[in-house]
């Protein structure tokens, strides 16, 4: 079993939540319940899902969660630039969490 805490990627997806956190609070109002929810709950769901795969005793299911991990993040990019070609923030916006994002990723 493995200390979530001290995993480097579950560090920068704690700081990457926030930064959606920052991003989505200037979405329209009217998006509160559509692509606001949706992509903090997918930025949440990286976070999470590697702290709950690092509890597991196999490296098998720790892979498994990474895996879910990586949905979420393919998601959120599937989001940002339906934000994006919505005009809810600026390409320039767009460009720097996309490159935080990637680091995820990768």
């Amino acid at each position: 079993m493995r200390n979530f805490r001290e995993l480097e990627i579950w560090k920068k997806s704690i700081l990457f939540v926030k930064l959606i956190y920052q991003l989505t609070d200037f979405f329209p109002e009217k998006e509160i319940y559509g692509l606001t929810s949706q992509i903090r709950r997918a930025a949440v769901s990286i976070a999470s899902n590697i702290a709950e795969g690092s509890s597991r005793n196999s490296e098998k299911d720790f892979v498994r969660f990474l895996e879910i991990a990586m949905g979420s993040a393919f998601e959120i990019e599937t989001q940002l630039i339906i934000a994006r070609d919505l005009n809810f923030m600026s390409e320039e916006k767009y460009s720097e969490i996309h490159l935080d994002l990637e680091i995820i990723q990768k």
